[in-house]
């Protein structure tokens, strides 16, 4: 289901003294089954962005085409938009509500209108795209969870309106290692079964390892666009920005201005580790 963003503009408080454009002219496009990395500094319109792809929020100008639905156009029926884009906001545990994961997980099927044995079947089968075990946790209250697992009932509560594309907002924000890698390995799953993927996210080492695809975003502008290579590949502009870039490229970086024969644009841990080996070997000389 392609996604198609023209000239997008999206100002807060149009009509007042405090108004404040969040972005401006922005134009991409997002393939089925494409991986999209959205990285920027705070305030520089990832969240905005996002809101306009499932139409939570409408542009001020600009247009947003979902499948050939615009989202511009006040007669499109949004509920059609929702039931196939989903969005996964940062710490989405806080918007829990219901007494138990499993009418938590079931709120959005059973507002879609569907028949008890079809929600059944959506909440068993999300909860298992997050690896929870049903089960165990149907029966209890969502706050008596971990953080982590709190995290998985709500992406489990989207993921139960069987979405096309997928939308996450800083994912991983405030949990510990573990749970930050459990949830990256569960959405590299997801987008290697066919889902398309938009992710907004601070670490750039996600997105390196994840993204097929990456939109930088400086003051509510299209910065960059390209792969993780290409974009990684200009650390000078993206420091110009605020951000910063892979652990592995900026060793890379280093280790070919010392002079030794490592290439300059890799960007994953894996790459870097081949790179060294080929440059070494056993026990010879890289420079």
């Amino acid at each position: 289901m392609p996604v198609e963003v023209r000239d997008l503009t999206h100002t807060y408080n149009e009509d007042s003294p405090f108004a404040a454009a969040a972005l401006r002219d922005v134009s991409f496009a997002i393939e089925d089954g494409e991986f999209l990395g959205v990285i920027g500094h705070t305030g520089s319109g990832k969240s905005t962005l996002i809101q306009h792809l499932n139409g939570l929020i409408r542009p001020t100008s600009g247009t947003v085409i979902v499948n050939g639905l615009d989202l511009s156009d006040k007669s499109t029926d949004l509920r059609r938009v929702r039931r196939r884009v989903g969005l996964v906001f940062q710490y989405p545990e806080y918007q829990l509500f219901e007494e138990t994961v499993q009418k938590d997980i079931a709120f959005g099927p059973r507002n879609l209108g569907l028949d008890g044995d079809e929600v059944q079947r959506r909440v068993e089968e999300a909860c298992a795209l997050v690896e929870l075990p049903f089960a165990a946790v149907r029966d209890k209250s969502p706050f008596e969870l971990s953080g982590g697992q709190k995290r998985r009932v709500a992406i489990a509560g989207v993921l139960a309106m069987e979405p096309e594309v997928l939308i996450l907002d800083e994912p991983t924000a405030g949990l510990d290692p573990a749970g930050r890698d459990a949830i990256l390995a569960l959405i590299r799953r997801w987008h290697e079964g066919g889902r398309t993927i938009v992710m907004v996210s601070h670490s750039m080492e996600d997105v390196a390892r994840l993204a097929d695809r990456i939109l930088v975003l400086d003051h509510g502008k299209k910065a960059m666009e390209g792969t993780p290579r290409e974009v990684f590949a200009d650390a000078g502009r993206l420091q110009e920005m605020g951000l910063d870039v892979p652990a592995a490229t900026r060793l890379a970086r280093e280790l070919s201005d010392r002079g030794f024969d490592v290439p300059r644009d890799l960007y994953t841990l894996e790459e870097l580790e081949e790179a060294l080996l080929r440059a070494f070997g056993e026990g010879g000389s890289a420079c």
